[in-house]
């Protein structure tokens, strides 16, 4: 964020302002090239009903045309994830970097060990491809949707993960100091980086 943005921020006392951050997500939308498999795939091996289905000939926030159908599957909390198929949308061209098919990712939470045990034996025996990993603080299993979504399973094993804002907040600070510092003596930024990432972190650390 920019000095100028957090200067006008910080100077903004009306009453108009949020109270504090939303309270949760609505539904997250992607385009989909692979309609049929995604409708067969959420609600069948995700078991998340399909719980509407918008159409129209133009994007009513831009008035573009382009007709579409815009669909929504419902998760356990009320919450949902939805798509977007529209005739003509060419697709986007492959991750210029391996990191951004591993990063960019939806992670979905279950109860404790024993469901993320299930979901891992469920999706294998639909021929889904699963990685497990315990990161300490969570448990996950990561796998694919038909559209090459990066999906994630996964339960809270420290309830204190994501209460942890002045570990947070020094590990920022220190990410961006020792880049700033290595940009102004001229050294390799990402070596500079790697060095630090080579410190074992703690338990307050949010995996990938």
């Amino acid at each position: 964020m920019s000095e100028r943005l957090l200067g006008s921020l910080r100077k903004s006392t009306a009453p108009t302002q949020p109270s504090g951050p939303p309270d949760g997500h609505h539904h997250m939308a992607w385009v989909t090239h692979e309609f049929e498999a995604t409708v067969d795939f959420y609600t069948h091996v995700l078991k998340m009903p399909l719980v509407n289905a918008v159409t129209d000939d133009r994007i009513p926030s831009t008035g573009e045309l382009a007709p579409y159908i815009h669909i929504f599957f419902r998760l356990g909390d009320g919450s949902s994830l939805a798509f977007f198929a529209a005739p003509g949308v060419p697709r986007i061209a492959p991750p210029s970097h391996p990191v951004y098919v591993a990063f960019n990712h939806v992670a979905l939470e279950v109860a404790d060990r024993t469901q993320v045990q299930l979901w891992r034996d469920w999706l294998l025996e639909c021929g889904v491809e699963v990685i497990e990993h315990d990161h300490g603080i969570i448990h996950s299993i990561y796998f694919f949707d038909p559209n090459g979504l990066r999906l994630e399973i996964t339960t809270t094993i420290d309830p204190q993960w994501n209460d942890r804002q002045i570990e947070a907040r020094a590990a920022v600070d220190l990410w961006i100091s020792t880049e700033k510092e290595a940009r102004a003596k001229g050294h390799d930024v990402t070596e500079a980086l790697l060095a630090l990432a080579r410190v074992p972190t703690k338990p307050g650390s949010v995996p990938a």
